[in-house]
């Protein structure tokens, strides 16, 4: 049973078994001559079968082995499509015989036209009868008793005309033909590419396979093929009972292997996989891409190199300037000293005094210096991102203001800004959205309302209508815009600074200023980092999106750094956001670390932390080139110069 049951397990094996029994079925009937028509048939169905057998032999092929298996998948697939074909069939045979034919009784007939027609139709055999354009009687039966002809559709015979709805056999069949021809033969067609893929990907392992398999199965059967096998079995005949020779059985293929031929089969497999290693590693290495990719790799690792062997000569060249620069001013200030005494003690006079070239360049880098920080000073100037026509994030355009329009004292008699306060999320700690003066009126401007201060650092600022004017002046447009508050918004910025440093530590300078790294952060939708800074909630002392890059157990160690910090700039900072009735003013406090080993350093590295994956944090070299919001740069600017560092 176990030998039966395995030589059934094979495919080939049934199509043998099931050819030979129709094949002597056949013989049977042809030798009846009342079964000799019926005996035909069954030998040209059984033909079928022995031509299909000849398909096995196409597994020694490479290229044909393979497709054999795509072939059988794909019945598989056809298969389980036949019962979605099916549903689309028989639903629209069953309407169209229903409304064309009248009380049909012939059961092969109604098989036609609910099966048979409708899986023609989908081929192109549209039946003739489907709408009266191509209706004629005489192709048709009117009762239903011509055996040779289907039953005419409902029509009237006195008109020779069709009664039947055409528009909707009509409609029936287009949809029909849509979903049919169109929707399922395509996902038959998408289900034979998937197969096909699948199958083709693993060709040379299929192959292999099918080949093992015909060589096992046929190393134990007689060499000649049918119908010379009679041969060998006439052979063998005679060897077992004529001449009394003992069988002997053919040496089936081993499924374990000895120790000694394990090993060699081990030790052949490495050898291949070696060869097919080697042989890909150089197919790799001769590709133009490999080639050009190793030499970039190259070409970066020199680059790097040389990098770093510049950076150490310039940072210790840089080192010896500054050491050589301070010399300098020492002996400057020597010599400066020295000529002073002699002065006072008599030698010499006044005129002809030289002035030393490390005095007379500190005096000039004061006057340039105090002359840039008069043009840097944000109140002698109009402000400028405040009066951008597009307002930010907003589909909100200002009012256009020139130049010589922007003061209050100024006469502009065509200024008809647009009024505008968005809605925000803290309603609680927020003004009201419209002009209102009943709302209005509860508001103390130049005071401290409640837990908001609405006092200026500039002074007593002007109220109008009820509505607080901006001191700068005027920015284009009314209301609070997207600001909590009428009046100064005040927020702080931190500018948390260190000294940038090469890989061995030291100080990098440039143009002999040492430089500077900042502590910035991007919040999305924006494209440019930011100070951590912003308006602090009532009655916090640390900005919002400065907790947001801190863990929280970390909040009191900053505040007290914030204590210890040295003030950069107080007053009106001019930002996008600003309105005629609400604006920012900031306090820029700056926090610097002047050792890399600062434990205060160090504790702020390892609580910087981000709980959004959006939000960004690193640590920006101070340049003017920095991507950073322009207000941004003026703060980074005063800090730089606080330091001298270079900017």
């Amino acid at each position: 049973m176990k030998k039966a049951a395995l030589y059934f397990s094979d495919f080939w094996n049934k199509l043998d078994v099931g050819a030979i029994l129709l094949f002597i079925a056949g013989l049977t009937c042809r030798l009846i001559p009342a079964t000799l028509y019926a005996g035909r048939v069954v030998l040209s169905l059984d033909f079928i079968m022995f031509c299909l057998r000849l398909m096995h032999i196409f597994t020694v092929s490479k290229t044909l082995g393979p497709k054999i298996i795509i072939v059988k998948r794909m019945m598989k697939d056809v298969f389980f499509f036949l019962f979605l074909l099916a549903v689309w069939v028989v639903s629209f045979g069953v309407a169209k015989q229903a409304i064309l034919i009248h009380n049909e009784r012939r059961v092969d007939w109604i098989f036609r036209g609910v099966v048979y027609h409708s899986y023609l139709t989908i081929f192109g055999q549209i039946p003739a009868y489907i709408d009266g354009v191509n209706f004629n009687p005489d192709q048709c039966s009117p009762n239903g008793t011509d055996p040779y002809k289907p039953k005419c559709p409902e029509s009237d015979m006195a008109r020779h005309e069709p009664a039947f709805p055409e528009w909707l056999t009509v409609l029936l069949l287009c949809l029909y033909l849509l979903f049919a021809n169109i929707l399922l033969l395509n996902l038959l067609i998408a289900m034979f590419n998937y197969t096909f893929q699948q199958v083709q990907e693993h060709t040379d392992q299929i192959w292999k396979f099918q080949r093992h398999d015909l060589i096992e199965e046929y190393h134990g059967r007689p060499p000649a093929p049918p119908p010379f096998i009679l041969l060998s079995h006439l052979q063998l005949f005679i060897r077992r009972v004529v001449l009394k020779i003992p069988a002997r059985r053919h040496r089936q293929l081993k499924n374990k292997l000895e120790k000694n031929e394990e090993a060699a089969l081990l030790s052949w497999e490495i050898y291949l996989k070696e060869n097919y290693l080697q042989s890909q590693q150089f197919q790799q290495r001769q590709r133009l891409e490999q080639k050009i990719g190793h030499i970039s790799d190259k070409v970066d690792t020199m680059v790097d190199l040389l990098d770093r062997d510049r950076l150490k000569r310039s940072s210790s060249v840089e080192q010896r300037l500054a050491s050589l620069e301070e010399q300098v001013a020492q002996t400057a200030t020597a010599l400066h000293w020295i000529v002073r005494t002699l002065r006072d003690s008599g030698f010499g006079s006044e005129t002809g005094v030289p002035i030393l070239a490390s005095q007379k360049a500190a005096e000039e880098q004061d006057l340039e210096l105090g002359g840039r920080k008069k043009v840097e000073e944000p109140g002698d100037g109009y402000h400028v991102d405040a009066r951008h026509l597009l307002y930010p994030s907003r589909r909100v355009t200002r009012f256009p203001v020139p130049n010589e329009k922007v003061p209050w004292e100024t006469e502009f008699l065509i200024y008809n800004p647009p009024f505008y306060s968005a809605e925000r999320k803290d309603a609680a700690a927020t003004d009201p959205m419209g002009d209102v003066p009943e709302l209005l009126s509860e508001i103390s401007f130049n005071a401290v309302d409640g837990q908001t201060d609405r006092r200026s650092f500039h002074g007593p600022y002007a109220v109008r209508g009820g509505l607080p004017l901006n001191p700068m002046g005027r920015t284009g447009l009314r209301g609070r815009g997207s600001l909590s508050c009428f009046g100064p918004n005040h927020a702080l910025h931190p500018v948390v600074t260190r000294w940038r440093r090469n890989e061995d530590g030291a100080i990098c300078r440039k143009s002999i200023k040492k430089m500077l790294e900042v502590l910035v952060v991007k919040v999305p939708p924006s494209e440019l980092w930011a100070l951590p800074g912003g308006s602090p909630e009532p009655g916090e002392t640390l900005p919002r999106k400065l907790k947001q890059i801190l863990r929280e157990e970390s909040w009191p160690c900053f505040e007290n750094l914030l204590k210890h910090s040295t003030e950069v700039y107080k007053g009106y900072m001019d930002d996008p956001r600003n309105t005629d009735n609400a604006w920012i003013e900031t306090v820029a406090v700056s926090i610097h670390f002047q050792d890399q080993n600062d434990v205060e350093l160090k504790r702020l590295n390892s609580n910087l932390h981000t709980r959004d994956q959006d939000v960004s944090i690193r640590w920006q070299v101070v340049d003017k080139r920095i991507p950073v919001y322009a207000n941004h740069k003026t703060l980074l600017q005063k800090v730089a110069t606080l330091f001298g560092a270079h900017y």
